[in-house]
């Protein structure tokens, strides 16, 4: 877990900022940042230079390496400070509260503006960045690949595909979003997997749940990664969050990831409820999703 900074945000000046900008623009090209192109990336003299680099690493937002140059690049501490005072600049927050989730690929705290939101920052890439860029397309197309473009380009995808679902689809209100960072609307419930519910109850929030992937599936996505740990349950119903690797409807395993998740989720029920009927409803939830020419294909569950 990457420690909360909001504490720094009264401590720095502008002039860190710019240092701090200035590595950012630096990691564009290179994992390390020369320190002779720093004041041409951060605006600053020499001197000043070299006063924000003492101040910056003093606080851990970046690191320092001296091997073949003297070079800088940004801690994910850094980072987060960047994307944490463009969103206050925009009042879209005003307080930093606690922490609500901690995952491998993302930190989720609860903030405020007029009411309690949900920030999130993505992770990819920083501890596991060789599978995420294996894995994440948006990775493809670059020959320098660094972890804060891989977590940017994330928060980017699922801000997108938010916005897209919202409201059709159960999913949190997508908000603001600024590099690796989203805000979005504070979810409300329980964590499926901590759920329990009576046996009468099963089938309805199953069908429920199946029928917003439907849904989803309808406006042009695939979630490709559900599972007991990404759906919220309260007494309004399932929300389903954690959206960065989905793939879009046209893309060539859609079926195949459609159908995965409907496994997974159906699995997951037939496990903890084993007295309960639920097989049937894979068929009928990927049919009602799929066109009819891509039925006898897709809706056929090995």
């Amino acid at each position: 877990m990457v420690r909360n900074v909001a504490g720094l945000l009264p401590e720095l000046d502008d002039e860190d900022f710019y240092l701090l900008s200035g590595v950012e623009q630096g990691m564009r090209f290179s994992e390390w940042v020369q320190r002779e192109k720093l004041p041409k990336f951060t605006g600053l003299t020499e001197e000043e230079v070299d006063y924000r680099l003492e101040r910056c690493l003093k606080r851990g937002l970046i690191e320092k390496k001296t091997i073949q140059y003297e070079g800088y690049t940004l801690q994910f501490e850094g980072y987060d400070l960047l994307a944490l005072r463009a969103l206050v600049q925009r009042d879209t927050i005003s307080e930093f509260g606690s922490p609500l989730g901690v995952g491998k690929e993302s930190d989720v705290y609860e903030v405020r503006s007029y009411k309690p939101i949900a920030l999130k920052y993505h992770r990819e890439g920083y501890t596991n960045f060789r599978e995420v860029h294996k894995e994440r397309d948006y990775t493809a197309d670059r020959d320098h690949v660094s972890w804060m473009y891989t977590a940017r380009k994330a928060a980017e995808r699922e801000h997108d595909i938010l916005e897209t679902l919202y409201p059709e689809v159960s999913v949190p209100r997508p908000i603001d979003q600024n590099r690796h960072a989203i805000v979005m609307e504070k979810m409300d419930g329980v964590e499926l997997s901590r759920a329990k519910f009576e046996d009468q109850q099963v089938r309805g929030v199953l069908e429920l749940l199946l029928s917003e992937l439907a849904r989803a599936y309808e406006l042009g996505y695939v979630h490709a990664d559900m599972s007991e740990y990404n759906v919220f349950v309260d007494e309004g119903g399932v929300t389903i969050f954690d959206w960065p690797q989905a793939v879009p409807t046209d893309h060539e395993n859609a079926g195949e990831f459609l159908r995965r998740d409907v496994r997974n989720i159906v699995g997951y029920f037939t496990r903890k409820y084993p007295r309960v009927e639920t097989d049937d409803l894979e068929t009928e939830t990927v049919a009602g999703a799929i066109e009819d020419e891509q039925f006898e294909t897709l809706a056929t569950l090995e």
